[in-house]
């Protein structure tokens, strides 16, 4: 005899969501290994991954400075969304640590984003995230940011040679737990 399901109203992405996102991801990052070990005719493809990349890095430092401002605010929530931070931070230093198969040099791992010691046209000043007053909201805004990084990285995987192929898979399933844990408590 069956048992009824009791109806409750859920928001946010369902386990189902969740468990897809990896193994397409993965899937993804599968085919672009097989189009990048064709060799070193595809002229195009080292300059898309290293833009791939550097976005990918930038995305992360500013994820972790979302989380940053949210703590800020709602300090009730720094035990809950510490962990969530710290895997943006990593997240940044792979990204910045990774080597494109042009063989260009990243940041060092020991340095996790940049300060602001110098100038750059290619990183503008930060600007403050805006956060907002109740707690729910703050987490909903983490959760769109996340999901919204996470699908941009899905995206890129097809563009990208295969090692960052993977990175960006890993990374962007990692996202979307982190959506799953800020929308669900």
């Amino acid at each position: 005899m069956p048992f009824p399901h009791a109806p409750r109203a859920r928001t946010g992405p369902r386990r189902r969501s969740l468990l897809a996102v990896a193994p397409a991801a993965l899937f993804a990052a599968g085919c672009s290994a097989a189009a990048e070990d064709s060799g070193p005719t595809a002229g195009s493809r080292p300059p898309a991954g290293e833009r791939a990349r550097a976005r990918a890095a930038r995305d992360s430092r500013e994820l972790a400075e979302r989380y940053d401002a949210v703590i800020a605010a709602h300090a009730g929530l720094a035990q809950r969304l510490g962990p969530l931070r710290e895997d943006a931070v990593r997240h940044a230093k792979a990204f910045e640590s990774f080597e494109t198969s042009a063989g260009a040099a990243s940041p060092s791992p020991e340095s996790p984003a940049p300060t602001g010691a110098g100038p750059s046209a290619s990183s503008p000043v930060p600007v403050p995230v805006p956060v907002p007053a109740k707690e729910k909201d703050a987490l909903a805004g983490l959760a769109a940011a996340e999901r919204e990084i996470a699908d941009r990285r899905l995206e890129a995987l097809l563009d990208a040679p295969a090692e960052l192929a993977r990175l960006l898979a890993s990374v962007a399933a990692a996202g979307a737990a982190h959506v799953f844990l800020l929308t669900e408590g």
